[in-house]
């Protein structure tokens, strides 16, 4: 691997385990056991380093994002589980790149130029979401409103922007597929108080294939 991505990989790493604003360049340097002025030729500084991983999380996390919104509702069938995987992928992403969410708001003060970046990927988790919505809606005998559908969206993404930050303040610990996967659980029973008579059986089979899907993680 090239200087230059060993340099992005640690201080992914160093950024997450640590949080952005304790790992200096000097930290990431001594870690890869590289001078500062090594790191320097590849990266002026931290904030070019950012600047970078920012711009392959949002490369990655809009492809992802663009799925539902570019393939036909009716390839979708509005299956629960297809769009739990789907959300799966999604939270995926965010956690891989998780720093940029436990302090974002701080973050976009001290990198500004992040903010037109995050308010593009706020833009494609609406749309996306509104996507998946659309596609639990077109089977089910209740309609949704535009008020409510607008309403809903906003709150799923919400939930999406603040959930990793959320679990981390409830568990000390890190763990990966619990976090991704109730992360999707929650976002998916949001929508069940929208759905009328069927909403217990919506809430059952969400609860279903989470705890499915932790039994398969402990197996």
């Amino acid at each position: 691997m090239k200087t230059r991505d060993r340099i992005l990989v640690t201080s992914l790493r160093l950024f997450n385990e640590e949080g952005e604003a304790h790992a200096t360049t000097l930290d990431i340097a001594g870690e890869l056991d590289i001078s500062p002025g090594n790191l320097y030729y590849h990266f002026k500084g931290k904030d070019q380093i950012i600047a970078e991983l920012f711009e392959q999380f949002q490369l990655a996390l809009t492809q992802t994002l663009n799925a539902p919104v570019e393939q036909p509702l009716h390839q979708h069938k509005g299956r629960i589980e297809d769009n739990w995987y789907y959300l799966y992928v999604v939270l995926e992403e965010l956690y891989l790149y998780r720093f940029f969410y436990h302090n974002l708001d701080d973050l976009m003060r001290r990198y500004p130029t992040l903010v037109r970046g995050f308010r593009r990927i706020l833009a494609a988790k609406r749309a996306a979401l509104r996507a998946i919505i659309g596609s639990l809606f077109e089977e089910s005998e209740t309609e949704l409103g535009k008020v409510q559908m607008d309403a809903l969206v906003e709150n799923m993404t919400l939930q999406l922007t603040y959930w990793l930050s959320y679990d981390r303040l409830i568990h000390d610990e890190s763990d990966a597929q619990r976090c991704i996967h109730q992360g999707v659980l929650q976002l998916l029973t949001m929508i069940a108080p929208y759905l009328g008579e069927e909403q217990m059986d919506f809430y059952r089979e969400c609860e279903m294939i989470f705890d499915g899907m932790m039994d398969a993680r402990d197996s």
